[in-house]
């Protein structure tokens, strides 16, 4: 018996449709990065971009937009802000990443994988993505902790520890 059956059995309720989605850490994640213009300032970021206005130069981005996303990265965590100053001009802040904002890399890359995929032009990707070291392709992989690599087919969803039903009635 699986651990959904189990808890229909326990409560009459179907875990997959009657289960509260209050606490998704998807729908979370997606609260912060699940805009467009917040993805497109990340690739800039991973790209080598650290100022206002190479943001705003590269991505069309109207300014208080731009802002107001850097803002939102700097507060999660994301981001963090050194300052630097060019001869002859006030200081100002250039956008770093932080570890958290490195443990986003999977996805983005997921996301340019799969436009790679999918969405390229017909002579192919714009930017390719390869390691430094040898000059390799870069690509996402889903591995489970014991490093095995494991096909979507082959992933099981449980419920976790944070798992709740949604109240009846």
């Amino acid at each position: 018996m699986d651990a959904w059956t189990e808890v229909l059995q326990d409560t009459g309720m179907d875990p997959r449709l009657d289960r509260d989605t209050s606490n998704c850490s998807i729908a979370r994640t997606l609260e912060i990065v699940g805009e467009k213009w917040t993805i497109l300032i990340l690739r800039e970021v991973w790209y080598g971009s650290s100022r206002f206005g190479d943001f705003e130069r590269v991505l069309g981005c109207p300014r208080n937009l731009l802002a107001t996303r850097l803002r939102m990265l700097v507060q999660e965590g994301i981001l963090a802000t050194e300052t630097y100053k060019e001869p002859g001009s006030r200081s100002r802040p250039k956008y770093v990443i932080t570890p958290k904002g490195m443990d986003l890399v999977p996805a983005v890359m997921g996301l340019l994988q799969w436009g790679d995929r999918y969405r390229a032009d017909p002579e192919g990707p714009a930017v390719v993505a390869r390691h430094r070291e040898c000059g390799a392709h870069v690509g996402v992989q889903i591995r489970c902790e014991q490093g095995h690599p494991v096909q979507v087919k082959d992933i099981e969803s449980v419920p976790g520890p944070a798992f709740r039903m949604r109240p009846s009635g």
